[in-house]
């Protein structure tokens, strides 16, 4: 065979053995390297490891359970890090009493359930008027003040933060309150609860004078 005629069938070849590489190619996926086996919904690790929020969970017995705060702490060790979690919980049965507690442990859920078994053993009775609360009080605890009013009928619960979980638990419809201290979001709820426990009726308060 001639050298013409190999070349010929080199030339011919040539773009079959392109467009097989070009339909081997795969098609681009959108994003950056390392990226495709990435953990769904991870969390920034820029953000202190700290949830907020309501996490509301009612249990078979009828005490309502809601979650605060969950705090995760590194600890670097000689194998890397190793990471704690906390969580803080107020349970309440919404028909006059509430508690809260404080758990830790290496997993979420295991603090979770110590911070609802901790709640559960300190409720307290708190003194409700139909939906509100009896009069106007301030709860106090470390450097936090929250202010709490009681509200007509149909007002609703105008609170934030764990002020509006420790009423909703104790079973406070309508509410005016504002926390006029500390922000931390242990101390507004234990702040409160303590202004909740200071609540008393007309007729307690009557006696209590000798009147």
């Amino acid at each position: 065979m001639s050298e013409e005629t190999k070349k010929t069938e080199q030339t011919a070849t040539a773009p079959e053995a392109q467009s097989t590489a070009v339909k081997e190619k795969p098609a681009p996926s959108g994003k950056a390297p390392g990226r495709e086996f990435g953990r769904p919904g991870g969390r920034n690790p820029r953000d202190g490891g700290q949830r907020k929020g309501h996490q509301d969970r009612r249990e078979d017995d009828g005490i309502m359970e809601k979650v605060l705060f969950i705090n995760r702490c590194a600890k670097v060790v000689k194998g890397g890090r190793r990471f704690s979690f906390s969580a803080l919980v107020v349970v309440g049965d919404g028909q006059g009493k509430v508690g809260i507690g404080f758990g830790k442990a290496n997993e979420v859920a295991e603090s979770i359930r110590k911070a609802n078994d901790l709640g559960r053993k300190v409720m307290e009775s708190v003194n409700l008027e139909n939906t509100t609360i009896p009069h106007e009080v301030i709860g106090e605890f470390g450097g936090s003040r929250v202010l709490m009013r009681p509200a007509a009928p149909g007002t609703g619960l105008i609170a934030g933060g764990g002020v509006r979980a420790v009423a909703e638990a104790a079973g406070v419809k309508d509410l005016l309150a504002k926390s006029l201290g500390s922000s931390n979001p242990s101390n507004v709820a234990k702040a409160a609860l303590e202004g909740l426990k200071q609540l008393a009726h007309k007729e307690e308060i009557l006696q209590a004078r000798g009147k």
